[in-house]
């Protein structure tokens, strides 16, 4: 007669998951013909419909190329939602700890990229240069010195507020944690 073996299963602790099976986990495979990676990205198959496909992310990036979210929208129909959306959308603002959206190696912004635009530098410049570059535009641009001026008047003030951007975003990298 053959020896019975123990199961992993008996008494406390269990050694397993209570939800853990010994069989092969069930995976939804992509949509798009004679694609093998798994499918996790839903997409809708028609506007305002329940069903949906599932595309790997190469196939959903292929399926959303495009999309036009202002289609059949007026000009001015489309520049009101924009306004509205981006009035409402302040729950997904940048994330200043991971530096999203920056030059591509995360270690700028995009408002610090748009910062760096009106300064006339390039995406890695050093802070000495920023500062060298904030001054002589500052100097150039300054209400007392081109009285009556509004384009310069509008130009240093863009200048200073690049220039808070660029210095508190400098700020954040030298505070490090104790």
């Amino acid at each position: 007669m053959a020896r019975a073996t123990r199961s992993n299963d008996w008494g406390f602790p269990r050694w397993r998951g209570y939800e853990a099976e010994r069989g092969a986990q069930k995976v939804r495979l992509c949509d798009r013909h004679g694609c093998d990676a798994p499918g996790n990205c839903p997409a809708p198959k028609s506007p305002n419909s329940p069903e949906r496909w599932y595309f790997c992310e190469t196939h959903a990036a292929e399926y959303n190329k495009g999309w036009d979210y202002f289609a059949g929208l007026s000009a001015e129909e489309a520049a009101k939602r924009e306004s509205d959306e981006r009035r409402d959308a302040s729950g997904y603002a940048e994330s200043r700890h991971n530096a999203w959206a920056g030059p591509g190696d995360g270690t700028r912004s995009r408002d610090e990229m748009r910062a760096l635009d009106v300064l006339e530098l390039d995406s890695d410049a050093d802070f000495e240069a920023v500062r060298a570059a904030w001054r002589r535009l500052a100097k150039a641009n300054h209400p007392d010195v081109r009285r009556g001026d509004e384009d310069a008047a509008d130009r240093f003030r863009a200048v200073q507020a690049a220039w808070e951007v660029l210095r508190a975003a400098e700020e954040r990298r030298q505070w490090k944690p104790a």
